[in-house]
C-alpha cells in the first residue's frame, strides 16, 4: 500500500466526527416527510369519499 492510499483510507475512516449537525438536518426532513404523508393520506381519503359518494348518487339517479 502506498502513502497516498494510506492517507485516503485514514481520511475515510475519520469522517464520522461531524455527524451531530447532520442528524439535526435529518430530523427536519422527517418532519417534512411526516407532514407530506399526512396531507397525501387526507387527500386520498377525501377523494375516495367523493368518488364513492358520486357513484352512489349516479347509481341512485340512473338505477
Amino acid at each position: 500500500m502506498t502513502d497516498v492510499e494510506r492517507r485516503g483510507a485514514a481520511g475515510r475512516t475519520g469522517s464520522g466526527s461531524g455527524s451531530g449537525s447532520g442528524e439535526e438536518d435529518y430530523g427536519r426532513l422527517g418532519e417534512h416527510r411526516t407532514r407530506r404523508m399526512r396531507i397525501v393520506a387526507w387527500v386520498t381519503i377525501a377523494s375516495l369519499i367523493l368518488i364513492g359518494g358520486g357513484s352512489t348518487v349516479l347509481s341512485l339517479l340512473f338505477g
